[in-house]
């Protein structure tokens, strides 16, 4: 291969050829020349990325976005699955239950404080296990 190479002067400094001299040999590169040239190219493909804060190869850039992608199509049909469930219960508790208005404003506000407080890992048989005072009436049996 018959490639034409032109001149052009570069005069780092000190502490710059410093880093040159060792790091081209650590990077595989058989001349200090190659090793310059392939940091200029590096450099050039940073700033046509127009992100100088987030540079990211487009190959990789590409990798993330599909895994994302991926992701984010999993979470939103999870969190569709879980509304129909939510929305089978509650219907089904509107029908069986009779509730006042008091009653439903309490409901939430401690639904409100259980999730938070247990980073929404509470269950219908953790409920079962520690009935509060909401519904629960020593007079019940079940």
């Amino acid at each position: 291969m018959n490639e034409t190479k032109e001149r052009l002067t570069f005069r780092p400094e000190a502490e710059t050829r410093k880093k040159i001299e060792y790091w081209y040999g650590q990077d595989g590169c058989r001349s200090m020349n190659d090793f310059i040239e392939k940091a200029v190219n590096f450099y050039i493909g940073y700033l046509e990325a127009n992100d100088k804060n987030a540079y990211l190869p487009k190959v990789l850039r590409s990798i993330i976005e599909g895994s994302i992608g991926k992701f984010e199509d999993r979470m939103s049909h999870l969190m569709f699955k879980q509304s129909v469930e939510t929305d089978m219960m509650a219907t089904l508790t509107a029908h069986d239950h009779e509730m006042s208005e008091e009653s439903m404003r309490r409901l939430r506000a401690n639904s409100v404080r259980n999730v938070k407080a247990t980073k929404g890992r509470m269950s219908l048989e953790d409920h079962l296990r520690e009935p509060d005072d909401l519904f629960y009436d020593e007079a019940d049996e079940w």
